[in-house]
């Protein structure tokens, strides 16, 4: 009789042994990450945020002290209020205060080309009387010209001034003053550079700088995690892939919050071609079969706010 209850016991021991328990899909929690990096190089001067902390889109991080942009601000404001007169001048003519200091400059030249005319003429007879060396009268002569060319064109800057330079001049003040405000716009451009923003909702993980230390251009300054950017990544071999969906719903539990359950859905599948992201993320599979990694993002954004960046999260088998 005892022979007949050990039948039954022996089946029982070899069926529980030939029973293959899955090994659960475990993932981890991750976000998405942004870095806030210089585009000209220059000296930290305030940190106005801490690791940690959340910020909105278009708030100041970083302010950065940039000596060359100051200095080329003002050089580019003066070459741009000479660049405004002189295009001033060219249109609208002079003004009275300079119409005035022509006027006395023609007046001058006016008497000096007068006198050296009447001394011309008295040497001249004395030249036809011998009474002076040809040498003599050549050299009062030249003086004589040269007198009445500046007369002349101090007429011609007077009547200039008066009527607005011509049109070939307005077009080069005019091109030299949009040359100007280009260099300013530059110089602007630049200037904002000096505040390092924050692109978009994030919180910061860390501050690569301290005060007084130099940020070169391209160096990631800030580094973050987008706001409502938590996801969940799982590698899942071939063989168990089958049973997940994109678009599908599933229940993930979250192992050191008491096994919280979150509702999530599944977004993204694709195969993990690289050895060293197989081996790494799942480093049990078997090499024969393929590993996918499988994206899935929670319903509730909010639910998830808190979780600890790569954190265990376990997906409940479907």
């Amino acid at each position: 009789m005892k022979q007949l209850y050990l039948i039954p016991l022996a089946f029982l021991f070899f069926a529980c042994k030939n029973e293959v328990r899955e090994k659960p899909l475990e993932g981890k929690v991750e976000r998405e990450q942004i870095t806030v990096v210089t585009k000209v190089s220059g000296k930290v001067a305030e940190i106005r945020v801490q690791e940690g902390a959340f910020v909105h889109a278009g708030d100041t991080l970083v302010i950065l002290d940039i000596p060359e942009v100051d200095a080329k601000a003002e050089q580019a404001q003066g070459a741009l209020q000479s660049a405004e007169a002189q295009y001033n001048m060219a249109t609208k003519g002079a003004t009275r205060g300079q119409l005035v200091q022509l006027q006395a400059k023609v007046d001058g030249l006016k008497e000096q080309y007068e006198f050296a005319g009447k001394s011309i003429n008295r040497l001249k007879n004395l030249l036809r009387d011998s009474l002076v060396s040809q040498q003599q009268y050549d050299e009062t002569y030249a003086k004589y010209q040269g007198a009445k060319n500046q007369y002349l064109a101090a007429q011609a800057e007077i009547e200039e001034a008066r009527n607005g330079a011509r049109y070939e001049q307005q077009v080069m003040a005019l091109g030299q003053k949009e040359r100007a405000l280009g260099a300013v716009a530059e110089v602007k451009v630049a200037a904002r550079e000096k505040y390092l923003i924050a692109p978009q909702d994030m919180s910061v993980e860390t501050v690569n700088l301290n005060v007084g230390e130099l940020a070169t251009a391209g160096y990631a300054v800030i580094n973050g995690y987008i706001n409502n950017a938590t996801y969940f990544r799982f590698t899942v071999p071939e063989n168990r892939v089958g049973k997940l969906n994109r678009g599908s719903e599933v229940v993930l539990r979250v192992p050191y919050l008491d096994n919280k359950e979150i509702k999530g859905r599944v977004v993204a599948m694709k195969a993990l071609s690289s050895y060293a992201n197989i081996s790494t993320a799942y480093p049990d599979y078997d090499n024969q079969l393929t590993v996918f990694e499988v994206k899935v993002v929670p319903q509730d954004h909010a639910e998830v706010s808190d979780l600890l960046t790569k954190t265990l999260v376990v997906l409940q088998a479907p």
